[in-house]
């Protein structure tokens, strides 16, 4: 049991249709076609669909009670008994409903946004936490206006630590979430250029990630990447700790060393963490992920044995067995440049494979300099890349730079990704590693389903 009726009703003050007797509400649904019995139907309205249309799919599916929006007729085949708590808006209903929640369950918080590694991030910290505390997480890409609401409401009455990923878009979307968490600890992984279509720059990019501040307690800890001079010039109420590279951040990481299926790097002078994340940059996500263990009380064995035992969230640099014995790398969830760039970077220094085959496609979000943004990718395109497939009608433009720029790297550019598929089969062989790299929407993972063994390395 999440909450009762008898609680919602103290929320929700506009209401018909109690039943004499206290109702349990065991879960908070938004899709009708959910089986979910006691469940709270949350019928949300879009552009193109209105959730009240489904109120008796959900009912048929155990709903025991809704929200509703004012000034809609209610359903006759409703029970007089039945429920109805009437809102101006439901989606804000369901918001103050989940912060309401998080106040009364009351676990820590951790909030984590940035422009690259949130995911990652929220995989680590929420394994490292669950060595010790009750811990629910960010599921998927829970991690918007309405997932994130949902995800609050998903969690066990007895949590003792909320880990959250907030995403966002637009200017303001992270005060919101923010606002709803009231998160105990802040993370910002990084500023890179995603969503730059629709800040302009990324020095609006950090302002909206800076968001996150707006609901972190005042005694709260801040914790950003050190590395990152938009992050680095300001001042700030809260606690802060700095992680990075560089020798001036609270959290030095230092000696990283890439390996066939670890990433090995030590912290301060004397401890030594391995990850199971390739790239330097990963090493930067764990460090958040250590700083709120020890906060919270961890000790370094219990650190590493959490990331020897933790489960990632898919098509995030996953090393899979392709064709042939060949190895492919699926990193298809996502892209922007600077992530674009990290994982190139990877590839690069990953042995002792013969041929590294980079297969990239478009980033989004990227406004009017995309083809910029596109073209810069190849200066990160030297040996010992072998070949370079594009797919994609911005990913033309990595293409042509590398071909105007005569690095001697094989490029070239399909129009569809049965031809790319095609071409690649020569690369398909036990020396050959190749990454797949595209912003979601590009979908990708199609094309890796079709070079795939079904084996995982990483299981």
């Amino acid at each position: 049991m999440l909450f009762n009726t008898d609680w919602l009703m103290r929320l929700f003050e506009d209401f018909t249709g109690m039943p004499e007797n206290d109702v349990s509400v065991h879960s908070v649904e938004t899709d009708s076609r959910k089986a979910a019995e006691k469940s709270l139907f949350v019928p949300l309205v879009g552009e193109k669909f209105d959730g009240h249309d489904y109120i008796k799919q959900a009912f048929d599916n155990g709903a025991i009670a809704t929200f509703w929006k004012k000034g809609k007729p209610l359903p006759n085949f409703l029970p007089a008994d039945f429920p109805v708590f009437f809102v101006e808006d439901t989606l804000l209903a369901m918001q103050q409903l989940a912060k309401a929640y998080r106040d009364k369950v009351d676990p820590v918080v951790i909030g984590i946004t940035g422009s690259n590694g949130k995911t990652t991030t929220k995989d680590l910290v929420s394994a490292v936490v669950w060595q010790k505390y009750n811990t629910h997480f960010t599921n998927g890409n829970f991690n918007n206006h309405i997932g994130l609401p949902l995800t609050i409401l998903s969690m066990d009455p007895k949590t003792e630590v909320l880990v959250l990923e907030m995403g966002m878009n637009h200017s303001g979307e992270i005060a919101t979430l923010t606002k709803i968490a009231e998160p105990d600890y802040g993370i910002i992984t990084n500023i890179g250029e995603a969503h730059i279509e629709y800040l302009g720059s990324r020095e609006g990019i950090a302002r909206a990630k800076l968001e996150i501040l707006q609901g972190l307690k005042h005694d709260g800890i801040f914790i950003f990447n050190g590395d990152e001079p938009l992050l680095q010039m300001q001042t700030y109420a809260q606690e802060t700790i700095t992680c990075g590279f560089h020798e001036d951040n609270d959290i030095v990481i230092h000696d990283v060393s890439v390996e066939a299926q670890q990433t090995v790097f030590r912290l301060g002078a004397d401890e030594t963490y391995r990850i199971p994340l390739l790239g330097e940059h990963h090493c930067q996500n764990a460090a958040y992920a250590i700083t709120v263990g020890k906060k919270l009380g961890l000790q370094h064995h219990e650190i590493q044995r959490a990331f020897d035992e933790m489960k990632l969230t898919g098509m995030r640099f996953e090393m899979l067995k392709g064709k042939n014995g060949s190895i492919i790398i699926n990193d298809a969830y996502n892209a922007s440049p600077s992530s674009m760039r990290a994982s190139i970077e990877v590839v690069k220094q990953l042995k002792p494979y013969a041929v590294k085959v980079l297969v990239l496609g478009d980033m989004f979000e990227l406004g009017s300099d995309a083809e910029q943004w596109h073209r810069q990718m190849a200066d990160s395109i030297t040996e010992p890349i072998s070949a370079v497939l594009t797919y994609g009608h911005d990913a033309q433009y990595i293409a042509s730079a590398m071909n105007s720029g005569q690095t001697g790297i094989t490029c070239e550019h399909f129009a569809s990704k049965e031809e790319l598929l095609k071409n690649l089969q020569t690369y398909l062989r036990p020396e050959a590693l190749i990454l797949f790299k595209a912003s979601r929407g590009m979908n990708f993972e199609t094309m890796v389903n079709e070079v795939l063994e079904v084996t995982n390395l990483t299981e």
